[in-house]
């Protein structure tokens, strides 16, 4: 059995990699961030973590409208509770980022917005839910309005920042952190944060799903 949880020690060895060296490792000296940048290594990859936990969700909504399998629709909104934690945690980590380099935790930027519209718009994918109580129509309902709901994000955080001004990096003509001279450490530990935090998402949905298939379990014995 443990060779199938190969991926889960990855997990914890990429993260603490990327925690305790995001703390320790030396990072270049640029004008405004400052220190700041280490937060590179927390705030960007809740947000892929996110993004990729979405990602399932949609590939399972689309598996249940094909397929009519209660599984798939538990997976897919397992994989939305569990994005949406993430998405918490990125807009956190920004907050705290924007208050040291922008003095301000929620400046009137677009991606910032963005982000909170799609925050809100997951919520009430919940609440939708929710509201539903027979099954077939609530997982139906909820597979088309998540399939929806994904290339609406990804306008929101990163179509419609490109087109006004915007105080992120890569974003309203501001260039991107690979414009900045990044050193080598860096990157490093950027790429170990952004795969161990995906690892850590998909963890997390597991047991959300498993525990989801027990609670069914259940119900069905009583």
């Amino acid at each position: 059995m443990m060779y199938r949880k190969w991926w889960k020690f990855l997990a914890v060895a990429l993260v603490l990699f990327s925690v305790i060296g995001g703390l320790l490792i030396s990072v270049p000296e640029l004008p405004i961030l400052n220190e700041s940048i280490r937060n590179l290594y927390y705030h960007v990859p809740m947000w892929f973590a996110m993004i990729i936990i979405y990602l399932v969700s949609v590939i399972y909504s689309i598996k249940y409208l094909s397929s009519s399998n209660e599984n798939d629709d538990l997976i897919a909104v397992e994989s939305v509770n569990t994005g949406i934690i993430f998405g918490f945690l990125g807009l956190g980590t920004g907050m705290i980022w924007a208050n040291f380099t922008w003095g301000a935790p929620w400046p009137n930027d677009p991606k910032l917005n963005g982000s909170a519209i799609a925050t809100l718009m997951y919520l009430a994918y919940i609440i939708l839910r929710g509201s539903l109580d027979e099954e077939q129509k609530r997982a139906k309902i909820s597979a088309i309005y998540n399939i929806f709901s994904f290339p609406i994000m990804i306008v929101l955080l990163f179509v419609l920042p490109r087109l006004t001004d915007s105080l992120h990096p890569g974003n309203g003509g501001n260039p991107g952190f690979g414009a900045y001279d990044l050193d080598s450490n860096m990157r490093w530990v950027f790429y170990t944060a952004v795969l161990g935090w995906i690892l850590v998402a998909t963890w997390i949905m597991t047991i959300r799903y498993r525990i989801r298939l027990l609670q069914n379990k259940r119900n069905q014995i009583d």
